[in-house]
Order: structure tokens, then sequence, then C-alpha cells
């Protein structure tokens, strides 16, 4: 009886529509209608024509509890599997039902390119249980300049820069029986403007805290991560990503910004600390406030670079520095990633820190041939403690946004960090 009430109950929340224009629903398993939901079965591959439907079909199917009852069927699959939908550029709520009337789930869910939104969920024998999420999707063109982004060859296939969302279930036995999408044209935005250690990875076992930050946050505010590997502030702006960014913005959005690790290369992107590096960051704060938006720079992270002693020595030169004193003379927030970092790395110690780091031995991954030993990226598990780091700087700077934390993030020192035995988060495929 208790179950009953219970599976009435999510079925009644769900029906009800979030803010916005209602785009798109999808009941997932059997092939019967259920009144206003389009019908989706395990066979369904991906077309532009169709609009919605799975990447690949391969280990993906169906399971019928019986009854006729939203919920009441299911896709599921023994691997990750990825449902996109072709959806015009902007931000979105997407509601999930999860979960078995005759079992138990436990699901990861990412969108766009490995985004985490919910690292793990679960439900338990017979419940269903309806979860939101709030998301960012873009294209490569900005439609009021008419000019496109130029984008890296590597980037053009990734999900984040197509006209489609694309959501990712994993982990042990993911299953889901609907699927709602709507319109949400003024949720409050964080917009990401970064580098490697800030972009959406798009392959294991990379990771970095942009990707992993959405799931810190509550429904009611998006993440849209504009970073991209290898980016200056000088190369962001002139490969049109910040215009973009400046398109996609409304006022009263966020705009976090983390340069220094390609901006101290030599080259024609290289730009002095206290001067040109300043100098840029200063027109950017003028730009953003143009917009209407808040800006809050982040130190950058350290590379992993013990010293004899077993103490991080800094590798980024000045430009930490820099951007403390500017922020200081700005009145802008400044969240000390760098600072956090360091702790970070020397409470792990010289050898556990690399469990932080991409290090695996040769052909531990697909197209890996060779043994990584890489100090500047990080797993997941590096790259969720220093969300949380990031996390931890808004609890405590930015109250307009600390508002918007998940309810259950608490205090965080970084010399204190999660054992990385301890972490888990499945991979893709």
């Amino acid at each position: 009886m208790i179950k009953h009430c219970l599976f009435s109950f999510v079925l009644f929340c769900f029906g009800i529509q979030g803010q916005g224009q209602l785009y798109k629903r999808f009941s997932l398993g059997a092939n019967f209608q259920h009144k206003g939901y389009t019908n989706v079965n395990a066979k369904d591959l991906f077309s532009t024509d169709k609009g919605y439907g799975f990447e690949s079909i391969e280990g993906v199917y169906a399971v019928h509890r019986g009854g006729k009852k939203l919920g009441a069927d299911f896709i599921t699959s023994n691997h990750p599997f990825y449902f996109s939908v072709n959806l015009p550029e902007g931000n979105y709520q997407v509601k999930l039902l999860l979960g078995d009337t005759k079992g138990t789930s436990i699901a990861t869910i990412r969108v766009e390119c490995r985004r985490l939104m919910i690292k793990e969920i679960t439900t338990s024998y017979g419940e269903l249980k309806k979860v939101a999420l709030n998301v960012h999707i873009r294209d490569s063109v900005n439609h009021i300049t008419g000019k496109a982004v130029k984008l890296k060859p590597r980037e053009k296939p990734y999900f984040h820069w197509d006209n489609k969302l694309t959501i990712e279930f994993n982990n042990t036995s993911a299953k889901v029986a609907a699927i709602e999408i709507s319109k949400d044209s003024i949720i409050p935005t964080i917009f990401l403007a970064g580098n490697s250690t800030v972009v959406d990875q798009a392959e294991d076992p990379w990771a970095s805290w942009g990707q992993m930050i959405p799931s810190f946050f509550k429904p009611g505010i998006v993440v849209a991560n504009y970073a991209e590997s290898g980016e200056t502030l000088k190369a962001f702006e002139n490969e049109g990503r910040l215009s973009k960014l400046w398109s996609m913005s409304k006022p009263g959005d966020y705009l976090f910004v983390e340069f220094a690790h390609n901006d101290q290369k030599p080259g024609g992107n290289h730009l002095d600390p206290f001067t040109s590096y300043q100098e840029k960051l200063t027109d950017w704060v003028s730009q953003a406030k143009a917009h209407g938006m808040h800006i809050v720079f982040v130190t950058s992270t350290n590379r992993r670079s013990f010293d004899s002693t077993g103490h991080i020595y800094n590798s980024l030169g000045d430009y930490p520095e820099a951007m403390r004193q500017l922020a200081h003379k700005l009145a802008v927030p400044l969240i000390d990633l760098n600072a956090m970092s360091k702790d970070f790395y020397e409470a792990l110690g010289p050898v556990a820190s690399t469990k932080a780091f991409v290090y695996f031995k040769a052909n531990a991954y697909p197209n890996q041939p060779n043994e990584v030993k890489d100090d500047t990226h990080f797993n997941t598990y590096g790259a969720y403690v220093l969300a949380k780091c990031v996390a931890k700087g808004i609890q405590e700077l930015i109250p307009g946004l600390a508002i918007y934390l998940q309810n259950n993030f608490t205090s965080f020192d970084p010399a204190m960090p999660d054992n990385p035995s301890n972490f888990h988060l499945p991979e893709g495929n």
C-alpha cells in the first residue's frame, strides 16, 4: 500500500510542467503509448530526421513489469547508454523518472560531454523517483554576429557543440522510465571560461573541476562550461568563444574565469602577469559589467610539482598573485583554487597525489599504447575534490550562489581531502 501511494504521487508530480515551454515528453520501455508522451523503445537509434533516440542501441533493452501506467516499464543496459534529443540552444529543465516497480536501481547521470549532474542516485525496491536537472546546450554559431566559433578539429564531434541534448545514464543499474524536457529562459547561469583544467573533458580518465561542479548544485541554477583545452585569455577571445558566451548570457548571470597554464607559455597568445594579463582580465571585468553579469576570478590549479621537502612549488609564476592583486583592486570575488590545490596535493603527499592525476599503465584505455604520467590534468577523483574546493569558495564568498549549493554540502578543508580509495565514479564507454 505504501509503495502504491508513492507510485501515484511520483506520477502526479512528474506530470506537472516545469517553468517555461514544454518541449518533449518521452516514455521509455515497451511498445505502447502513454498519453502525451513519445514512446521510445530499445531499438530507437538516434537520427537527425527523427530528432531523438539512443546514440547506440548495443546492450540497451526494455523491461516491462506489467500494467500500462507510466513507470511500469523502463529502459536499461549492462553498460552506459546515451539518449539524445534535437533542441535549439539554451537552458532547459530535464525531469527524469527513475526506478523499478519490482526491483531497485542505481544511476549516475551525466549530460553533454561527460558533465556530471548526479554522482549517484538510488531507488529502493518498488520505488520510482523523479529527479530534476538544469542543462545548458549551445551550438557553435554566434547568432547575434552570425560568426562561428573557431573550433579545434578535436572539438567538432563533441556532444557540447551541437544542436541536441545528450544524456548519459551510467552505473550498475540505471533504469529510466520517462524523460520530460522544458525550456527555461530565466534560470540564472554560471558560465565557465578556462583551459583544460576546467573543460568538459571528452574521454576517461581525464576530468576537470568544471565538469564536476554542476553536481554540487540543486535545481534552479545551470552551469554552462565554455572552457577548452589549450586556451589562453587572448585565444579564448580571438576564437570567438567569449563573444559566443556573451551572446548566450543575460543580466544576473555569473562568469567564472580561470587562466594561466597556457598564458605563461611563449608565443602569440602569451600574456605577462602584471601587465597584459591583468589588462585583459580588467577588460573582461568591464565587459561582464556591461552585460549585467557578476564576474568571479579563480586562481589556476597548481601542477603536481613537489620539491625535495614534500611541498608543492609554484610552477605558474606570478599569474596567481597577479590575479589576487587585481581582484582586490577591482573588488572582484576571488576563489583561490591555487592555494587550495596546494593544500590538497600536499595532504596526499608526493606518492598518493598521483591518484588525483592522470597516471595509468600502457593499454589501460583504448588508443593509449604508452604509459601516461600527467602532472597537470586530473582524473575524476582529483577533479571532484577540486570542484569541492570551488564550492567551498562559493559558500564562503558568494552568498547569491551559495543558496543553490546542495543542502548536504558542508564545510570542507582541502588539507583533509576525501580518501581516494573511497571514491568511485563509473567510467563511460
